[in-house]
């Protein structure tokens, strides 16, 4: 399936030529001219990737990127950098901005979409590691939950009890289906114990713990709406 990918170059030439280099490879491409425009547009579209050239007209592309880099919505967003110098200090300003990659022009095509898909691997790689919903974010490499980026500190129990009903978000999770999935098919306790460790979750999560909710007679959903 074809990624969201923008594409800021000011060279008429330059951008037509990716832009349908990117196509070949069924992705959807949104180009500009500006990085304004540009920016203003990716507010209003869910953005798999980013390629800005580093000197552009208005805004220079190192500064869109820091724009970026600086709202959460942005801060894994790969992004590429295209520059028309192949100096150290160009590609430091590009990097430290919080470009992933660079590209010196003039560049080969097939280069340049070597550097996006790898870019693209890496973000689907790191997507697996997170389950997120709504403020709430649970690292599974790391066993870490995230509220507003705040870590939480949880049980076993209440990691594995947050980490299933995320797993199965929007769906009715039975208390009987939770103490057999988190506490074992042997676990002779009662199900109490289920609501006694939902009643600390929901403290220990904060403003996330309204996303758990009670169905009553049956179990629990997860749900931000």
């Amino acid at each position: 399936m074809g990624k969201n990918i923008f594409i800021t170059e000011d060279d008429d030439s330059i951008r037509a030529l990716v832009k349908v280099a990117l196509e070949g490879y069924n992705h959807n491409v949104y180009d500009f001219e500006n990085a304004e425009d540009a920016l203003k547009e990716m507010e209003n579209v869910d953005v798999d990737l980013a390629i800005f050239d580093l000197m552009l007209p208005g805004m220079q592309g190192n500064d869109a990127v820091k724009i970026l880099r600086s709202k959460e919505k942005f801060k894994r967003l790969p992004i590429i950098i295209l520059t028309a110098k192949d100096s150290e200090v160009d590609k430091i300003v590009g990097l430290d901005s919080g470009a992933d990659d660079y590209v010196t022009k003039p560049f080969s095509v097939m280069e340049l979409m070597a550097r996006v898909r790898s870019q693209l691997r890496r973000t689907e790689d790191i997507s697996k590691s997170y389950k997120e919903i709504g403020d709430l974010k649970i690292n599974t490499d790391t066993r870490e939950v995230f509220v507003k980026n705040e870590i939480c500190s949880l049980t076993f129990k209440e990691y594995e009890l947050l980490l299933y009903l995320i797993n199965n978000k929007h769906r009715v999770v039975t208390r009987d289906e939770l103490l057999n999935r988190i506490w074992g098919y042997e676990y002779t306790g009662e199900t109490r114990t289920i609501d006694i460790h939902i009643r600390t979750l929901r403290q220990k999560i904060g403003e996330a713990g309204e996303y758990i909710k009670t169905v009553r007679g049956l179990g629990y959903r997860i749900s931000k709406d």
